[in-house]
């Protein structure tokens, strides 16, 4: 591969979310920021969306890894689940050992008794969800059921709450609106913006332990934000396979022509692309009729 052509350690913009890798823009920074104020001030719902690809999953697990010894975290990376499954997973999480015919209100008394044993301990428990949008309604009415668990000075649960757009409309459902009414913090995870993409393509391989200073030309970088709309998931995948084209022509540096090739043989890149081509010839036409009537 093309690490040691480039002096590379590692590969850099693997898809898989490595938090070594993680780029503190100041959406991130913001968005990881905001779930550290909200874990630390005991509210039971928080919620983060954004668009696929924009590094949801990646935040995740920065934030788990970043909270203190105080927290205890379960994960959930499908929630896909009804809700007597979701909570034997939350259960699984919380290190429980059930009978493999345990009714519903033994799993949920035990849940019960292992929060209040953890927050005897001054422990506050924290269940991340990813990929938020696919819960079914009565798994998260389940789940709100469950933040009714509390102390007198906090909740024995936390819920945080990772997903597309789309959990929006199903928060915005009136069968569930107790549950978006305890939605306290909130933050929406946008793409990179262009000078932000250059300082997270610089970031990831400094990282990955590139000694230069530019790999990728500024017009490369430019024509990766072009065709990523900076969607970190896309940079990675475009300045993977534009290091593989370089590195194949036994070139140093990463130019735009480079790019161009791995956007060509990028599907998703090709649909961005030929949205902003379509986009841009109805309003290059809008302010053509637009002129005529002017004159």
């Amino acid at each position: 591969m093309y690490a040691a052509h480039f002096g590379l350690r590692e590969l850099p913009f693997g898809i898989t979310p490595d938090t070594s890798f993680f780029f503190g823009s100041p959406r991130s920074q913001e968005a990881l920021n905001t779930l550290l104020v909200a874990a630390r001030s005991g509210e039971g719902f928080i919620k983060i969306t954004g668009e696929v690809g924009t590094g949801k999953t990646l935040l995740c697990r920065k934030f788990m890894a970043t909270l203190g010894d105080d927290f205890v975290t379960a994960y959930i990376p499908n929630p896909l689940l009804e809700p007597r499954t979701l909570m034997l997973a939350l259960a699984d999480e919380l290190g429980l050992v059930l009978e493999r015919e345990v009714d519903q209100h033994q799993l949920l008394k035990s849940i019960t008794h292992r929060l209040v044993a953890l927050a005897g301990q001054d422990k506050r428990v924290l269940l991340c969800l990813d990929e938020a949008q696919a819960i079914p309604v009565e798994s998260l009415e389940a789940l709100r059921l469950l933040t009714n668990l509390e102390t007198e000075k906090r909740k024995l649960l936390q819920i945080v709450l990772f997903g597309q757009p789309e959990l929006n409309r199903k928060l915005a459902l009136q069968s569930i609106r107790q549950l978006a009414q305890r939605i306290t913090f909130h933050y929406h995870l946008g793409p990179l913006g262009r000078d932000d993409l250059d300082f997270y393509v610089a970031h990831r391989l400094r990282v990955a332990g590139y000694p230069g200073a530019r790999l990728f030309s500024r017009r490369a970088i430019d024509r990766l934000y072009r065709a990523s709309g900076g969607i970190p998931r896309l940079v990675n995948i475009l300045a993977h396979k534009a290091l593989m084209l370089c590195y194949g022509q036994g070139r140093q540096q990463v130019e735009a022509a480079h790019v161009n090739a791995a956007a060509r043989d990028t599907i998703a890149t090709q649909r961005s692309f030929w949205r902003w081509l379509v986009g841009a010839a109805m309003a290059s036409t809008a302010a053509g009729i637009a002129w005529t009537f002017v004159r």
